[in-house]
């Protein structure tokens, strides 16, 4: 008996050795934070009437420069009540979102949709009166119950130590929408919400939010940005965002207004650009499988650098993950 609590002891610390081994080797960005919590700066944008855009900023201006920018979301007032799109990373961050709902009405919070499971989508939802409804995609739901300290010591690595982070706890989502379905919520007084799982877009926990009679669209995380910003596909897939990606985009009608993850309020015109680079890399590393090249050579000849235009992550993002992932999914396709 004393033998096999010994080997249990030896087994936990290998994991969390293992665990811990994993975060250290993943590649920090050129910059850490990525962007500074304990700095960021959110306006409010309105849109149309009783829908607003909340967003840092610095968006209108960095956007375009490549700086890469904090979160963006934004809230609905129906009837009855307020649907907030994206909590955020840190409480300093929630109180001010909160600050600009409360500016404009005093309606309470009845639902609150994340668009993704990381951290800066959702990390503040235990700060949500109890009574919200937290709206999420199935995978994100499940991901976060198994997985929130790991994500939190993620979003550390990448946003910064005593930026607030370490604070946040769990609270899971009260309804959940499955994989390439949709839930329509009606707020009242015409206000209808689509909330959209087409798959995985940049990761399995992606969430779309679709206004159709406004044409309002919260991109999140897949589209991230207008140019010179390209896609963070470093969750590991590649084939199912590139189709998903295009699948959205086809979706959007031409006078749609798009609110990215991580920029300025642009159009699908303003999108179009991660929609290209992914096109763009898939067929030069399907041309790279068919040659035989592994994924080294693969790294050192594509580069990408028409799309290389002074996004400060570029190359973090593409050699480290979008080239490499891209690489693998293509060459399993290719072996079956």
């Amino acid at each position: 008996m004393k033998q096999l609590y010994h080997f249990f002891i030896i087994i936990a610390f290998l994991l969390f050795f293992l665990s811990d081994l994993a975060v250290a080797q993943f590649p920090l960005p050129p910059q850490v934070p990525i962007w500074d919590a304990n700095t960021v700066e959110l306006t409010l944008h309105k849109i149309t009437i009783d829908v607003y855009a909340i967003l840092p900023k610095t968006a209108e201006a960095e956007t375009t420069k490549g700086i890469p920018q904090a979160t963006t979301g934004g809230f609905v007032i129906g009837e009855k009540g307020v649907l907030l799109i994206e909590t955020m990373l840190t409480k300093r961050l929630f109180d001010q979102q909160m600050k600009l709902v409360r500016s404009v009405t005093n309606k309470p919070i009845l639902y609150a949709v994340n668009t993704s499971d990381h951290g800066d989508h959702c990390f503040t939802n235990y700060l949500l009166p109890a009574s919200a409804t937290i709206i999420q995609n199935e995978f994100a739901k499940e991901n976060l119950a198994k997985n929130y300290e790991n994500i939190k010591q993620f979003m550390v690595r990448l946003f910064g130590k005593n930026r607030g982070i370490e604070e946040s706890v769990y609270r899971p989502a009260d309804l959940t929408i499955a994989k390439n379905t949709t839930l329509t919520l009606d707020l009242g007084g015409g206000k209808i919400v689509k909330f959209i799982n087409g798959g995985t877009a940049q990761s399995p926990a992606d969430l779309f939010v679709w206004m159709p009679s406004s044409k309002v669209f919260w991109a999140g995380n897949p589209f991230i940005g207008e140019s010179p910003t390209i896609p963070w596909l470093f969750d590991g897939y590649f084939l199912e965002p590139a189709d998903n990606l295009k699948k959205i985009y086809d979706f959007l009608p031409e006078d749609a207004i798009v609110v990215p993850g991580h920029g300025r309020i642009t159009n699908k015109t303003g999108i179009k650009y991660t929609l290209d680079y992914v096109t763009s890399l898939k067929t030069t590393i399907e041309d790279a499988v068919s040659k035989g090249l592994t994924l080294e050579q693969t790294g050192q000849s594509v580069k990408m650098s028409e799309y290389n235009k002074g996004y400060v992550l570029f190359d973090w993002l593409h050699f480290n993950f979008n080239l490499p992932n891209a690489y693998k999914d293509i060459q399993r396709v290719k072996s079956k």
